[in-house]
């Protein structure tokens, strides 16, 4: 007990009944499980929520009341300062000593060696921290469209998000791409427009791209004193009082809040005067429990309203996505961050605010979805979890319905980017990282044991039954996963000898574990691995994890576009297999006609005629189905897969005793039959593009792209830039950033993202195929 002693006397906020209520040993063993994993070469100060001598319970440390906790993700263009807004969050909240920087490669979220090098994120990270009594999970996303897969799998998890914004640009094309995403997840959001120092910075222009193109209405929290060099401070719209931080201050730590007087600032004290009043009728509009109250109690005048009712308002209106708060300042220059912080807690929901309709099956027992998977080196796979009910502890043993397997947990701990505290158990509404789970991938649902999932479905049956839904019973329980996009571009990878093969496989096996956007296979016909991407930055970048992380020197065979292939008109087709193995006879006739889809369809539409309908049995249309599937993975013409089809079975004699391979295998002859015999067509990946560029290079940019069968749309104007939005073929954007930087020295930027696929002009197709067979 001594140590014990000692320990409380040098921090006297461990309450005596605590320590009363924990046998020494304990106190030790939980003491020692808090140890943190300190990396050398960076400064932390404290355990989290541990800031100078305020030392809190052990238990209000590892699990924070769930009304206190935030779990938020930062999202935004590529460029608009994320990783930044992350770094000073952690200084200001006590995490870190020292003021990280994306170009001097010492941030904390950004600790992958890529993304140091490049200064972009590719891959998302989550640190845990505390602010002001509240625990606050914090996930740093890519704002690259190569890993957008990367923010999908994020913000499936978050109660709540941050859209970062560059004031000078205000919504850019990959903005647009991550907003739609948090609208399908139905997360609440707050605007951070960031970037207020920088030349052509404009605080208006930024508001209005966010009403036009994100089609939100903003609620102006802050305005901004200054804009571009002259930006000192900001303004509270709600407190009316003036946020200036102190120029000579270093870190940005030293702020002083005054409230505006008619003496000293009249003009701005008026400008704040309307700006509150009309957000006060904004707010009324949106809400109608603070109407009543306006009308009510302030409707002579709106000064004498309290910031509490407005701020109570705000957050009800921004939990309800029916409005977004919007606040500004500047992260590289420190200021306008801890508003921020304050923000997040005051407008941005805590777990218990989210209404999940699947907890209600569980009844308080665990509930989790593994969202990403690390490999590291030491400690084999980590999963990260968010919990949405029950506990989880280490050498818990848990249940994972996707893979339906059962796993055991070997050790718990809290993330802080790539360092991590040891913690005995984690309650709902955080997001943990496990050790020890071998077979979970991105995506599972996770549960205590295969009778508690049995439970959840019989409980969610009822409900089911009551409101007449005919979901199955597994796919209620599975909580959503993550859609996959299809890649887009591939390229062969080989080893530095055979010897090393099995090595490479590992390899990709890991990787793909932790990015399932990245495809693997193996070519049939000359035996090579075949990687597939997003695009060639993501297949740049797992080439050199392979390369640092495996010390494997692999070969990368040159990029290739994944095209597709279709039909343009209706053809039938029979076919008959007929086998003898041994004393058994196959013997399977097929009929069946392919025509060309008006709609896309990535898969076949497959029908079936009514005669044919009625005797098949569930094993013989299991059969067919497969059959027809494999049969559109290889196009006649280049090999590439078949869409936009659809395939009527219109007669089907099956002999007695005939196996469902038989069956397959006949199937998927006959398909490929008619498709020789059908007019075809390639279809081509189309790239929405979007070019900035100053006026003096875009008549050269434009000249480049008519080059390159752009299809321009519109051309904006963006402050003193304009803007191309174009639909280009990814076939000609090919090592595109290194034309644009060399046409416009340096100074244009580009965002990409898959748009559809389209049909080549026969030119280009016979252009295409005679280099494919190798006559050009």
């Amino acid at each position: 007990m001594s140590n014990l002693r000692i320990f409380a006397m040098n921090h006297k906020k461990i309450s005596s009944l605590h320590i009363n209520n924990m046998c020494s040993s304990k106190i030790r063993a939980s003491l020692k499980r808090l140890r943190l994993h300190v990396l050398l070469g960076r400064n932390y100060s404290s355990l989290p929520g541990l800031i100078g001598n305020d030392i809190k319970s052990l238990h209000s440390i590892i699990n924070p009341p769930i009304a206190k906790i935030r779990n938020i993700g930062i999202m935004a263009h590529i460029d608009a300062g994320k990783t930044t807004t992350t770094e000073r969050i952690l200084y200001y909240s006590g995490y870190t000593r020292s003021l990280g920087d994306v170009d001097d490669g010492d941030t904390v979220t950004d600790f992958m060696t890529q993304e140091r090098e490049r200064g972009i994120t590719i891959q998302s990270a989550a640190v845990t921290f505390d602010w002001k009594g509240y625990r606050i999970n914090l996930i740093d996303t890519p704002g690259h469209v190569d890993f957008t897969l990367e923010v999908e799998r994020c913000l499936r998890v978050l109660d709540g998000a941050v859209a970062v914004f560059d004031a000078s640009a205000g919504v850019e094309a990959q903005t647009l791409t991550v907003w739609r995403q948090a609208d399908k997840h139905k997360i609440p959001r707050i605007c951070f427009l960031n970037k207020m120092d920088k030349i052509g910075a404009s605080f208006n222009y930024a508001v209005e791209s966010i009403r036009e193109k994100l089609k939100a209405k903003p609620l102006l929290l802050q305005l901004p004193i200054g804009e571009g060099k002259t930006f000192k401070g900001v303004v509270d719209v709600v407190s009316k009082e003036k946020l200036l931080w102190n120029p000579n201050s270093d870190d940005g730590k030293d702020f002083e809040r005054k409230p505006l007087l008619e003496m000293s600032d009249p003009e701005l004290l008026k400008e704040i005067t309307e700006a509150r009043n009309a957000l006060i009728e904004q707010v009324a509009d949106l809400d109608d429990e603070f109407a009543d109250l306006v009308l009510g109690e302030f409707s002579e005048n709106f000064d004498l309203l309290p910031a509490e009712k407005l701020q109570t308002a705000v957050h009800r209106v921004t939990l309800a996505q029916t409005a977004v708060p919007v606040l500004c300042g500047s992260a590289l220059k420190n200021k306008g961050v801890q508003p921020l912080l304050d923000a997040i807690t005051m407008y941005l929901p805590s777990p218990e605010e989210r209404n999940y309709e699947f907890l209600q099956w569980y009844k308080g027992d665990l509930c989790a979805l593994a969202f990403k998977v690390l490999h590291d080196k030491q400690r084999g796979p980590l999963v990260f979890m968010r919990i949405y009910s029950g506990m989880i502890k280490p050498q818990l043993a848990i249940h994972n319905i996707n893979g339906n397997c059962t796993e055991r947990i070997s050790r718990l701990l809290l993330p802080f980017a790539d360092q991590h505290v040891e913690i005995p158990s984690l309650t709902a509404g955080n997001i943990a990282l496990t050790v020890g789970l071998k077979h979970t991938a991105t995506g599972d649902t996770i549960v205590s044991s295969k009778s508690s999932a049995l439970a959840a479905c019989r409980r969610a049956e009822r409900e089911g039954e009551k409101k007449h839904r005919q979901n199955s019973e597994a796919e209620r329980l599975l909580l959503a996963g993550v859609e996959i996009p299809e890649p887009v571009f591939f390229c062969t990878i080989e080893p530095p000898s055979m010897a090393k093969q099995p090595d490479l496989d590992h390899a990709l096996k890991c990787l793909q574990r932790e990015d399932p956007s990245l495809k693997v296979k193996l070519d049939p016909d000359s035996g090579q691995t075949i990687l597939c991407g997003m695009g060639e930055l993501h297949i740049e970048i797992i080439h050199d994890r392979i390369k640092r992380e495996y010390g494997l020197e692999t070969y990368l065979g040159p990029l290739q576009v994944a095209y597709r292939e279709t039909i343009l008109n209706s053809v039938r087709a029979t076919d008959t297999l007929d086998r003898t193995l041994g004393d058994r006879r196959h013997l399977v006739t097929v009929e069946l006609e392919a025509k060309s889809l008006e709609t896309s369809s990535l898969l076949p539409v497959i029908e079936y005629a009514a005669s044919v309908a009625e005797d098949l049995s569930r094993a013989s249309r299991e059969a067919i189905e497969n059959g027809l599937h494999s049969a559109c993975l290889q196009g006649p013409l280049l090999g590439f897969p078949i869409q936009d089809v659809a395939i009527t079975l219109h007669s089907l004699v099956i002999h007695p005793g005939t196996s469902t391979t038989m069956i397959s295998a006949c199937v998927s002859r006959c398909l490929q039959k008619a498709l020789k015999k059908a007019d075809k067509q390639i279809l081509e990946p189309l790239m929405n593009l979007e070019v900035t560029v100053t006026r003096d290079y875009l008549s050269p940019v434009l000249a480049d792209l008519a080059q390159r069968r752009g299809n321009i749309q519109e051309i904006q104007t963006r402050q003193d830039n304009k803007v191309i939005i174009a639909f280009v073929p990814l076939a000609e954007i090919m090592g595109y950033s290194t034309v644009l930087r060399t046409l416009t020295s340096g100074s244009a930027t580009f965002a990409l993202e898959l748009s559809n696929y389209q049909a080549m002009n026969p030119q280009d197709q016979s252009t295409l195929l005679s280099q494919r067979s190798g006559l050009s």
